[in-house]
């Protein structure tokens, strides 16, 4: 769960309401093929909006003054794409190339 209060704050800094009440329901939201699974596409998509809303220049950098706390090395979208895909690759406990909403209410492994 404390996976999900990350992102929480990250969209809140964002000014975005993750408006999400339970695990089932993030998977739906994130599920956009409606396959009951998310794959790491459908993951990657939803991880990357709280990217792009921080990213007010548009230049594909979260500098240090469009990061939370104004601080930290800038971090590019690729950077952020790779990490999001080794952290889904972390979270898919089975290996199928999907997470299911056991997976996404796992805590980071």
């Amino acid at each position: 769960m404390r996976r999900f209060s990350c992102l929480a704050l990250l969209l809140a800094a964002t000014g975005v309401q993750a408006q999400v009440a339970d695990t089932g329901s993030y998977l739906q939201r994130m599920d956009t093929d409606g396959d009951g699974r998310v794959s790491v596409e459908e993951y990657v998509q939803w991880m990357m909006y709280a990217f792009q809303r921080m990213d007010r220049n548009g230049d594909g950098v979260l500098s240090a003054d469009e990061l939370p706390g104004g601080k930290g090395p800038p971090i590019t979208r690729e950077q952020q794409r790779q990490t999001l895909i080794q952290r889904f690759h972390k979270q898919d406990a089975t290996g199928d190339g999907y997470l299911s909403a056991k997976e996404l209410a796992a805590p980071p492994r």
